[in-house]
């Protein structure tokens, strides 16, 4: 059956493209496919939709049976926080100069060679760095490869990953560390975190200090929402080893702590996603790559770099890529790395979101975040059967582990009924910390929100 509004579904066109290649029938093309990879039972598909009408009705029921964060409380973090988007961001990604232009030629550039170069100007100066690619897909991807870079700078193959890890982001470093074979072409080593302070045993991972290894990875704050008090003694002593300190870091809380480099920090990465980025399900959110404007480290770079130079007219500048012969954009296979997937639209964003604040609004958001966090802790401590461990040193995020026998999952199915979105379960990444779950405050929450979170826990939990 043709479906009319799927592009070269008819018969007729399917004939035309199978005499174009050659073939006699469609099934030659998945001659490479293993036979035992072919499903042995029939799948049960509902039957064909006959119109767009009845695919358009079908795909908004589906829609509908999720909860978003729009329509529900929402105290979720977990390295995907909900922040405000100002409408103008949304604006100004939305013209045809950014959301249209297919970048790679001069005559694409509409503006998006400067959106591109301020964003990395701005993000630049957040960190307290010189040398700022443009994004790749999220921050797991910004870590591991700046942890490949780490690598290639050292000619060393381990890296220490500071406790609490993120699942998820560890999943990718990994993924990206594997070799072709299936091995660790480079070894990653988790150091656990220290269960008094929530923070990275420095301790600990001096002890695994070695000729071998290549790079430090910590993050500040951290998984579980603390800030990393031993960075500076962690970076001293990761260069005295000859290793190099990757830092993640979420760009938001900079308007309240010290940026890492000036902590000593030689790669700093992280996520593009709270400056400006909705709430979606699927796709790159952004994640940063932040150096030091020395060759050792631009000339490990995996992704692309804008740079502005004076033209033949005075008085006149110019933007263009640099370094771009080292990117799998140039030199496909044989780049630094594989990048994949781009989401540069988000540069845009991005920019206007930094643009919007400002040194002080950046200031001002932190302050805000932080003195909503802390009352919510406060105020959800004192809940009979809640504990806040670590209730000191942590910013936007933090844990609360529930003392009475309710496990944290019907606690939050118990609150989903309540409209409200509870925290993170940490039970199975993290199970010594007993029946524990991450909340997450940030600008979008008021006062009243957060003491309506407090009475309906006290409800679920009485």
């Amino acid at each position: 059956m043709a479906h009319p509004y799927m592009p070269s579904s008819a018969e007729k066109d399917k004939a035309t493209m199978i005499a174009a290649t050659g073939i006699v029938d469609i099934e030659e093309l998945f001659e490479q496919i293993p036979p035992d990879h072919y499903a042995k039972r029939p799948i049960n598909l509902p039957p064909g939709l006959r119109s767009e009408v009845a695919v358009h009705r079908h795909l908004t029921d589906l829609l509908r049976k999720n909860r978003s964060c729009a329509e529900n409380l929402n105290f979720l973090g977990a390295g995907y926080w909900q922040h405000y988007v100002p409408a103008v961001c949304d604006e100004i990604a939305g013209r045809s100069e950014f959301l249209t232009s297919v970048w790679g030629t001069p005559s694409s550039d509409h503006g998006r060679n400067q959106a591109w170069f301020e964003f990395a100007s701005q993000l630049g100066a957040l960190v307290d760095l010189e040398f700022v690619g443009l994004p790749v897909y999220s921050w797991g991807a910004a870590a591991a490869f700046g942890l490949r870079m780490a690598t290639r700078i050292t000619g060393r193959s381990t890296v220490l990953v500071a406790g609490p890890a993120d699942p998820e982001r560890l999943g990718v470093i990994r993924t990206y560390c594997a070799g072709e074979d299936g091995e660790d072409a480079i070894s990653v080593s988790v150091i656990p975190v220290d269960p008094a302070t929530g923070r990275a045993d420095v301790h600990a991972i001096s002890q695994q200090l070695s000729p071998d290894v290549a790079a430090v990875y910590v993050e500040t704050p951290n998984y579980l929402g603390q800030i990393e008090t031993g960075l500076a003694e962690l970076a001293r002593l990761a260069r005295a080893n000859g290793s190099e300190t990757v830092v993640g870091v979420d760009p938001i809380s900079l308007g309240v702590l010290v940026p890492p480099a000036r902590l000593g920090a030689d790669i700093v990465v992280g996520t593009t996603q709270p400056l400006g980025i909705h709430l979606n399900a699927g796709g790159g959110v952004g994640g940063f790559i932040a150096t030091r404007d020395e060759e050792r480290y631009a000339s490990q770079y995996p992704t692309l770099q804008v740079s502005i130079c004076d033209t033949l007219t005075p008085g006149e500048r110019a933007f263009g890529m640099t370094l771009f012969h080292q990117s799998s954009y140039g030199s496909r296979e044989q780049g630094n790395d594989w990048t994949g997937n781009s989401v540069y639209l988000w540069t845009v964003v991005n920019a206007v979101y930094m643009a919007l604040l400002g040194p002080a609004g950046f200031r001002e958001l932190g302050d805000t975040i932080l003195a909503g966090s802390h009352y919510a802790a406060e105020k959800l401590s004192r809940i009979p059967g809640v504990t806040v461990l670590w209730p000191d040193g942590f910013f936007k995020e933090f844990v609360l582990r529930f003392d009475d026998g309710y496990s944290v999952a019907d606690i939050n199915a118990a609150l989903l009924a309540k409209n409200i979105f509870g925290g993170k379960d940490l039970t199975a990444d993290f199970p010594e910390l007993g029946n524990s779950a991450l909340y997450c405050v940030t600008e979008m929450h008021a006062a009243a929100d957060i003491d309506t979170l407090a009475a309906a826990l006290t409800e679920v939990l009485a």
